[in-house]
């Protein structure tokens, strides 16, 4: 069952999308696929485990920069809210995007998101400042198959695999 903030976060991201009449500026990322490269003894929240989702917004129809507000589990299998800004460094029309993603992914007001500086490097941020968080930097190839679905593949530095699906309402 989903989490009634979770639904709350969704409903806050997708519902103005619809009243503002510019739909084809939003992005659903859906999917994740995420394996430890390094120090992996099978102890992280991995595969398709960290139940990743998305809303991305782009500040224009022709902008290389958009918004992203999301959720997902973190390494240690805690709830997190994700927020980042997007950037598309290089793309062509034949639909191959080199793009850059920089966010927080980390505790928010919401209890759904207050267990998420527990572990790791989440907990070390959560020492030093009271608040409970990770700093992604994250960059990927994407190839868009049409102009509503793409399949991304990149590395959360220093050493996080990805795999994801991006759904487009263009």
């Amino acid at each position: 069952m989903i989490n009634k903030s979770v639904a709350i976060l969704c409903l806050l991201t997708v519902v103005p999308a619809c009243v503002a009449g510019e739909i084809n500026l939003y992005s659903i990322n859906t999917g994740s696929f995420v394996y430890h490269t390094i120090n992996n003894e099978g102890q992280y929240t991995e595969n398709f485990d960290n139940k990743f989702f998305s809303v991305e917004r782009k500040f224009s129809e022709d902008s290389k920069y958009s918004i992203l507000v999301g959720t997902m589990k973190n390494s240690f299998n805690d709830r997190c809210i994700a927020l980042g800004l997007r950037r598309d460094w290089m793309s062509n029309d034949s639909g191959w995007v080199f793009k850059g993603v920089y966010g927080y992914v980390g505790e928010f007001f919401f209890d759904a998101f207050s267990q998420c500086g527990n572990d790791g490097s989440y907990k070390n941020f959560k020492d030093t400042t009271g608040v409970g968080f990770s700093p992604y930097i994250y960059h990927a190839v994407q190839y868009n198959f049409t102009s509503y679905f793409g399949v991304e593949s990149g590395i959360i530095l220093p050493s996080i695999f990805v795999v994801s699906a991006q759904w487009s309402f263009r």
